[in-house]
């Protein structure tokens, strides 16, 4: 009797000892609804003899607010947010718009060439003096320069001379002119001052006869225009054989070149 009392009793204690380490789940289970989602679960912390609590949270399952920057989360590798979404997507448009830009900035910015072309004599001053026997221009020039740009460029200077017989008879130069807008065109005009004398003093007697109308003598010019952009310069040249009438004043109109009744000194 007494044997089977005691082993009665060990038994009791093991179902009690049992029940009471699984009460405390299945009772959750049984007040959830008996098997319901895991994730409904309040944090719960089994320590036991194979565990170990959590030093991080120490067992409440939050993390503490000074340690936000400093603790490192493992995820698995399966997990969804590792995967990239669109990632050649965004890489295919990111390469096309960086190209699309590029060529742009190519296409605007890549320099084009600054056409100069020579209009003509648009007019002409003349002076003598009789004592030294020399006659003196003053030859103004008309000059188009067109910017095939898409940005604005500046006239720096135009250099500019006059030969007669092979002999430079006048030079000039004018600086900061003129800035010419994006594909635009500009008409700009000079003036180079001439002097005929010492060994070509002959020209005295042909630009002051009086026996003939028209004193035309044929002179080379001779101009250099500098442009500037993006503190890049370029520079354009030109040479032209022109007429111009040493017997009096004449100024050009619409391309034509018409006489000053200008009396001549007399001889």
């Amino acid at each position: 009797m007494g044997k089977s009392f005691s082993l009665l009793t060990k038994q009791t204690g093991q179902d009690d000892g049992q029940e009471s380490l699984t009460s405390p789940l299945e009772d959750s289970q049984t007040e959830d609804g008996k098997g319901g989602d895991v994730s409904q679960f309040p944090y719960v912390e089994f320590t036991g003899r194979d565990s170990v609590t959590c030093p991080t949270c120490q067992g409440t399952g939050r993390i503490p607010r000074g340690q936000e920057n400093q603790l490192v989360a493992l995820i698995p590798y399966s997990d969804q947010r590792l995967r990239p979404r669109r990632t050649k997507l965004y890489v295919s448009a990111s390469v096309v718009v960086c190209l699309l830009l590029s060529s742009l900035a190519v296409f605007f910015l890549f320099p084009r060439s600054i056409d100069v072309s020579y209009v003509g004599v648009k007019s002409v001053f003349v002076s003598y003096d009789q004592e030294k026997r020399s006659v003196y221009l003053n030859i103004t020039n008309t000059l188009n320069i067109t910017n095939n740009n898409y940005y604005s460029v500046e006239v720096a200077n135009i250099t500019a001379q006059v030969q007669f017989a092979k002999t430079v008879i006048g030079k000039s130069r004018i600086s900061n002119m003129t800035a010419i807008s994006p594909l635009d065109m500009k008409q700009v005009d000079y003036m180079v001052s001439t002097t005929i004398a010492d060994e070509m003093n002959y020209m005295y007697d042909y630009c002051t006869l009086q026996t003939i109308k028209v004193h035309n003598i044929g002179v080379m010019m001779q101009v250099t225009v500098t442009t500037t952009y993006f503190g890049h310069a370029e520079q354009v040249s030109q040479e032209m054989y022109q007429y111009v009438d040493c017997g009096g004043n004449t100024t050009s109109v619409r391309g034509m070149t018409q006489p000053f009744s200008v009396p001549h000194p007399a001889e």
